[in-house]
């Protein structure tokens, strides 16, 4: 269908005049794209090209799309930092969105050392410190699985100061604490977390 076919390149180029042009024409033109795949929605493909306005319109109108696979996910990965941005202040709720592995954003930014996504998410949407992916890892436990520092500080942080500090009392599937896995590893910072805890805001910045 031609018109689908323009939607999506307009989804590519961000072009929001154009999809209004068109839901004009075609109302109903959105409910084509309920049913694909979800890598394939015009959210997804917003996302994955750093179209920012375009994503947070679609947004907007269809927030169904953000079901499925995440499309913040496709716009940290595709490195489009201001996307990401946006669509955490339009939908917190993306930040909770798993993907393969039930791997979430959250988890992806711990594994990546990113920390000042770790914080804006944390501070976005709290609980999202509570998923855990098909390995029952919560981020802090995948912090200190790839041996991610700054990432790992930040938790604690984080930790040490919410209602959430029994978290680091979690098990993942074989049985590990964040404990188990720093003393395994021989990561002696994550292993006297009980006896220097670290201000939230200092290790933001480091």
């Amino acid at each position: 269908m031609e018109a689908v076919e323009n939607l999506m390149e307009d989804a590519r180029v961000g072009n929001i005049d154009a999809l209004y042009e068109l839901l004009r024409s075609t109302p109903f033109i959105l409910e084509s794209f309920e049913h694909v795949q979800f890598m394939d929605t015009l959210l997804h493909i917003a996302a994955s090209e750093g179209c920012t306005h375009f994503a947070i319109e679609i947004i907007s109108l269809k927030p169904s799309y953000t079901d499925g696979l995440s499309p913040l996910d496709l716009a940290l990965r595709n490195g489009h930092r201001e996307t990401v941005s946006r669509m955490v202040q339009v939908n917190p709720e993306l930040i909770r969105v798993k993907g393969k592995r039930r791997i979430t954003p959250l988890h992806y930014v711990a594994q990546t050392d990113d920390v000042d996504l770790l914080v804006e998410f944390l501070l976005a949407y709290p609980a999202s410190i509570e998923d855990l992916t098909i390995c029952d890892d919560t981020a802090v436990h995948i912090a200190v699985k790839n041996r991610k520092e700054k990432s790992f500080n930040v938790l604690l942080g984080w930790l040490q100061r919410t209602d959430y500090s029994d978290l680091l009392d979690w098990k993942d599937e074989a049985g590990n604490t964040v404990l188990h896995v720093a003393a395994s590893t021989n990561q002696p910072q994550a292993c006297f977390l009980d006896i220097y805890p670290l201000p939230f805001f200092f290790l933001v910045e480091t």
